[in-house]
């Protein structure tokens, strides 16, 4: 109950001060009153911060019981309620409530307030952040950097590095927020480049930056979609953190066991794996789906297997993993065990959870079951689990289901993006026999500009 979160009242902690001084002092001494009152106004930004990383929405009603209570606010209390907003869903009217009653107080420019505002606006409104920032008259270090990141995430790297370069000083979170904005967006050559530059820096103390396992982190994650050139790079940075006596942790072992296994190197993933000083569910999933990403999808089930045996309860992302794992097998009443056991676990099957399923039966020759599977689940199909569907209708040569599900897909289908829809469409139109409907297809390709994305593959080295 929130009843039971309080603060204790003033009038005791006044009695308790006087109950220790000499009976000549003067109570109303400035300083004896100073004491009093910050210990009493940081009672309430401690049991705002203790609520906080339990019950953000309690966090939020102490901060408003304040308000009600006519305490004069502190910074502190500010900027604990500050960080309750982001771990709420929906809290962008919070978040201005919160603003324009900064304002009255006057606490919109303190630096640290503005800038635990503009990271709450960084996460939900990123025009209303811009605005922030520009009138912001003070900034600080991580400032610059929840802009960098903000620019990041919506695909504006160009922008993320102007601001970057236009900060006066930089630290190593900077620099592992522009490497990250890099290669989040698939700019690898320019975030590995950046990540040579950051190395061969000094800062302001003429000392050289090094990076930490943020940054690390990122460029594993990068190597890892590259592929064989990623492997090389992704060697030297588990190199550099050997050389430099870094505890194979959680964190850093994760990193790398997933950049190793999405390399095709399973065997390495699996002995860093094994040499990680306590393993979590995500250490777990990522040795799983690097399995079953390569193709081991026997061994993906084997370790999921071991997983259980040790008492590490799968998540969401762990269930995906396997499915894919099945689908690579082709392993269908494994399949149907695993996606029960989703549902058992208390766990709400997603929609990649149900396109696992249709892939797995579609590839089986199932077609009946995946078209089932598409109709009664609790989400609209999207483009991704149609192009699985008709795939696999193209694969068993089962034209006269691509009849029943056609006119869906090209309702759903976008010129700009789904350019290997329309010409699997196409190609299935021409295996049946109708070429009017193929021909008529081509020329709408051709009369909305499509472009399908260039096909890529790798070689099973045979290495595992």
């Amino acid at each position: 109950m929130l009843t039971k979160i309080t603060t204790p009242p003033i009038s005791l902690a006044a009695a308790l001060v006087k109950q220790t001084l000499p009976p000549d002092f003067c109570f109303f001494n400035h300083h004896s009153w100073n004491s009093l009152f910050r210990a009493h106004f940081n009672s309430w930004a401690f049991s705002i911060r203790k609520a906080s990383s339990t019950s953000p929405l309690k966090a939020l009603q102490l901060y408003s019981r304040m308000q009600r209570q006519a305490v004069p606010f502190d910074t502190f209390s500010i900027l604990f309620a500050l960080k309750s907003c982001t771990n709420l869903p929906h809290n962008i009217t919070i978040v201005r409530h919160i603003h324009a009653h900064l304002l009255k107080l006057g606490f919109s420019t303190h630096v640290y307030v503005a800038t635990s505002l503009l990271c709450a606006y960084a996460l939900s409104l990123f025009d209303d952040a811009c605005i922030l920032f520009d009138e912001m008259p003070l900034r600080n270090t991580v400032t610059w950097n929840i802009m960098i990141s903000a620019y990041s995430r919506q695909g504006n790297v160009t922008t993320a590095r102007i601001f970057f370069d236009r900060m006066p000083v930089r630290d190593v979170a900077s620099w592992s927020a522009i490497i990250a904005a890099y290669m989040d967006n698939s700019l690898w050559d320019q975030g590995l480049s950046l990540f040579r530059e950051m190395i061969m820096c000094r800062n302001v103390e003429n000392q050289c930056l090094k990076p930490d396992q943020l940054t690390l982190g990122s460029i594993l994650a990068g190597c890892g979609r590259i592929g064989s050139a990623g492997l090389v790079f992704g060697k030297s940075i588990h190199a550099y953190a050997i050389k430099n006596e870094w505890q194979l942790n959680v964190e850093l072992g994760t990193c790398l066991l997933d950049m190793y296994a999405k390399c095709g190197v399973l065997k390495s993933a699996c002995l860093i794996f094994n040499m990680m000083k306590g393993n979590n569910v995500v250490a777990w999933t990522a040795l799983i789906c690097g399995a079953a990403q390569c193709g081991y999808g026997l061994e993906a089930l084997r370790i999921f297997e071991k997983m259980r045996e040790a008492g590490v309860k799968p998540n969401e992302l762990t269930f995906t993993g396997i499915l894919t794992a099945c689908v690579q097998a082709g392993l269908v009443d494994e399949g149907r065990r695993y996606f029960r056991m989703l549902e058992q676990s208390g766990l709400r099957p997603r929609i990649q959870h149900y396109g696992c399923m249709v892939d797995l039966f579609g590839k089986t020759g199932l077609l009946g079951e995946a078209y089932e599977i598409i109709n009664t689940m609790p989400f609209e199909p999207n483009v991704v689990i149609w192009g699985s569907f008709l795939s696999s209708c193209k694969l068993h040569k089962q034209y006269q289901m691509v009849e029943k599900v056609i006119h869906k897909v090209m309702r759903m289908v976008r010129p700009e993006a789904d350019g290997g829809v329309y010409s699997l469409i196409s190609d299935l139109y021409v295996l049946s026999g109708k070429w009017s409907e193929a021909e008529r297809l081509r020329n709408l390709m051709l009369g909305q500009n499509v472009r399908k994305v260039r096909g890529s593959s790798f070689i099973r080295s045979g290495v595992m």
